[in-house]
């Protein structure tokens, strides 16, 4: 557990909002090298400047004084899902509004508990490997064989926060990490569904594999235990045979996920070559498939729900708005995953 840093907060709603050092200086009325001693814990905002910091920030005082207990730093670096070519201003902003958000969640649902029916388990990789791991999470959460409908609900029912935003990049697809007792997955709000979904799963087997447990091979072990868990090698095996785009196309229908992401499994699996494999992708490349598959729009969407329903239920209960985001630490009129959505939704 972390003790209570001011830096760490300030510093990381500050990079979530995408505000330099000396934009918000100017908007505090204060120097650059006095808000540097603030963001490296070298000096205490008095009352006063935590009530600017809070307005300048879009949060409450008591959110910025708040002694936040969840796993790893406020600052944690994320896993995330991303290019090798992704601007490092771009990840880390990203990285940023994902930490702010696991403060959110950690300082709502630590006053509104959440009734889960699944829990995350978190495992060592060194003694499970990810299709292991895969497998114990499928069978700890009774899911049916085979493909996985709504892995969204799926995840939001063991408690994770699922928030969809706009990246203002295409190279980072996700990035994921745990808050206390509960985790939160950010992604690309731009991406197809059979990309969102390979990307959720791929976040689920780091917060099972990684949440303490860290070595080179992280990329790796998640995207196996993401194909394991969305295509289980047992059920889909038999039909990754004579693998037409037209049989691909069929396939991912049936499971949810690209055609890249089932030609790949077949790879894994040994039921393809690295001839056939190389002809497949030049075949999505002269059609110009491979950043954009055909078909994606017939995947069913998924929409997160489990904060909003949570602000459904605090609505419902006679709080009012402003009751509600001073639960969620953010000042009046500052938007979160938790407002009340128009249409009824249900907490898991």
């Amino acid at each position: 557990m972390m003790s209570r840093r001011f830096g760490d907060v300030i510093l990381v709603l500050r990079r979530a909002a995408d505000v330099t050092q000396e934009e918000l200086a100017t908007r505090l009325g204060i120097t650059q090298a006095a808000l540097s001693r603030y963001e490296n814990d070298l000096r205490e905002p008095d009352e006063a400047m935590l009530e600017k910091l809070g307005e300048a920030l879009g949060v409450t005082a008591e959110f910025l004084r708040h002694e936040f207990r969840m796993h790893g730093a406020i600052a944690a670096d994320a896993h995330m899902r991303r290019q090798k070519t992704t601007k490092p201003s771009d990840w880390k902003r990203v990285e940023a509004r994902l930490n702010a958000l696991r403060m959110h969640s950690s300082y709502l649902l630590e006053r509104v508990p959440l009734q889960l029916k699944n829990h995350v388990i978190q495992l060592d990789p060194d003694e499970h490997d990810p299709d292991q791991a895969a497998a114990m999470l499928r069978a700890a959460w009774r899911m049916p064989i085979g493909p996985v409908r709504d892995l969204t609900r799926w995840v939001e029912s063991a408690g994770v926060i699922v928030v969809e935003e706009d990246f203002g990049t295409h190279r980072i697809d996700g990035m994921s990490q745990w808050a206390g007792e509960h985790a939160v997955i950010v992604l690309n709000g731009s991406l197809p569904t059979d990309r969102k979904r390979l990307t959720v799963a791929h976040e689920l087997g780091h917060l099972v594999l990684h949440s303490q447990y860290v070595d080179l091979d992280v990329e790796d072990h998640a995207n196996q235990f993401a194909a394991e868990f969305l295509m289980p090698a047992h059920v889909i095996g038999p039909q990754l045979t004579n693998l037409s785009l037209g049989k691909l196309s069929d396939l991912k229908g049936e499971w949810g996920v690209s055609m890249q992401a089932i030609f790949e499994r077949a790879y894994r699996m040994g039921k393809v070559t690295s001839d056939e494999r190389q002809r497949f992708y030049r075949q999505m490349n002269s059609k110009g498939w491979k950043t954009r598959e055909p078909g994606s729009e017939l995947i069913p969407p998924e929409e997160p729900e489990l904060a909003a329903s949570v602000g459904r239920r605090l609505d419902q209960s006679g709080l009012t708005r402003s009751e509600i985001q001073f639960l969620v630490g953010a000042r009046d009129g500052h938007p979160t995953p938790f407002d009340a959505p128009r249409r009824a939704l249900r907490a898991v």
